[in-house]
């Protein structure tokens, strides 16, 4: 991860396309040698971030959503960008048998920081999430657990 790498995404303002950033992304991450249990924060972030604008905001022009990310060395900014809503995205305090009103919080948790941005053409929610490249792990497996032993001969 010597150079910084970014992706911007058009996608159709659907429940399905969470699925296709939520890959493209992680596939990003992959070839950009993130270790593996970030590519699984940053992958749920953007998950959340996509989830809630399709619940809470309308599409920008032409029915789309714009999904966006920075891999840096320390972090990966994600960002998706909707046509705005009539309230500000906010850390909610869910009723104990809620099935929903959790997204940001999760957000905030496995994020350094979040924030969101508001224009006339509408809201962008991002998140940093922290990640480590893969080679600053001294003998990890593929699915980042630590090596033990190592057979020799």
């Amino acid at each position: 991860m010597e150079v910084t790498e970014a992706s911007v995404l058009l996608l159709p303002f659907a429940a399905a396309s969470v699925g296709v950033a939520r890959r493209r992304l992680v596939s990003d991450l992959i070839a950009a040698d993130v270790y593996d249990p970030a590519v699984c924060d940053v992958a749920l972030v953007i998950s959340e971030l996509f989830s809630n604008a399709l619940r809470h905001a309308a599409p920008l022009p032409g029915a789309q959503i714009r999904v966006a990310w920075q891999i840096d060395p320390a972090s990966v900014r994600v960002s998706v960008s909707d046509g705005g809503a009539p309230t500000v995205p906010e850390l909610g305090e869910p009723a104990q048998g809620a099935t929903g009103g959790r997204g940001l919080r999760i957000v905030e948790k496995l994020s350094t920081k979040w924030g969101t941005s508001t224009t006339e053409d509408g809201t962008t929610v991002w998140a940093e999430v922290p990640v480590r490249p893969l080679a600053a792990e001294s003998e990890m497996t593929g699915v980042g657990m630590r090596v033990v032993a190592r057979e020799s001969g």
